[in-house]
């Protein structure tokens, strides 16, 4: 249970979501611009979103717990560790965040303040690619929780980071994030029809990921009790 109070963890929330799209979308901009060659651009937009996702959520669990991702806070309260009223909430400040990130990316590069994106992804294997990415995402987490908290900022960066390159969509692997990236015409763009069947993806990977982690990480002393 947090010590801080709901409108201090919802503005945590907001923020470290909005830190997190301007990451992701702010660097893939840069590289862009810096190098024709895709791959080195990936690259960037990899190190960049990865090395801030360390920070973002070593100053925000405390507070929040540092979700930063709607499947993330979905599973938490299945758990029973966040409650509906909180899920909602918290939900809401990630897809407002992350819109906010978009807007403040795009004028810190003297972009449209909002566009639509037209770049598509979508395919089977870009879904299936999403639900492994967030799946992945979520068994990282669970894991690091139950048996070294210190060492989750660090993983889930890393993971992330590893997943730009090992998943054919490049790991959304968040719907707040895929939102947000619908609304920017650059290089880590995804086209507002292609969002729906990416978050799907996301909450399905999210969802199997609770399950297997669940089963995974009882101890027999705790199925004995059960």
């Amino acid at each position: 249970m947090s010590a801080f109070d709901l409108p201090r963890r919802l503005v945590a929330e907001g923020l470290g979501t909005g830190f997190l799209v301007a990451a992701v979308v702010g660097s893939g901009i840069m590289a862009d611009r810096l190098t024709d060659d895709i791959a080195l651009a990936l690259l960037c937009n990899a190190v960049a979103t990865g090395a801030a996702l360390v920070v973002l959520v070593t100053v925000f669990a405390p507070i929040s717990g540092a979700h930063f991702n709607p499947a993330v806070s979905l599973v938490f309260a299945i758990r029973r560790e966040l409650s509906r009223r909180d899920l909602a909430a918290y939900v809401a400040m990630q897809v407002a965040g992350g819109i906010f990130g978009t807007i403040a990316t795009h004028l810190m590069f003297g972009l449209p303040i909002l566009e639509t994106s037209a770049t598509m992804r979508s395919g089977a294997p870009q879904w299936f690619a999403e639900a492994v990415a967030t799946f992945g995402l979520v068994a990282v987490i669970l894991g690091g929780l139950r048996f070294d908290r210190t060492t989750v900022p660090l993983m889930v960066g890393l993971y992330i980071t590893a997943a730009y390159w090992f998943t054919a969509s490049t790991s959304f692997a968040n719907p707040a994030v895929t939102i947000a990236r619908s609304m920017t015409d650059s290089f880590s763009g995804i086209r507002p029809i292609d969002a729906p069947a990416f978050i799907i993806a996301q909450l399905v990977g999210a969802a199997g990921a609770l399950l297997l982690m669940g089963w995974l990480l009882r101890e027999k002393r705790e199925e004995a009790t059960t």
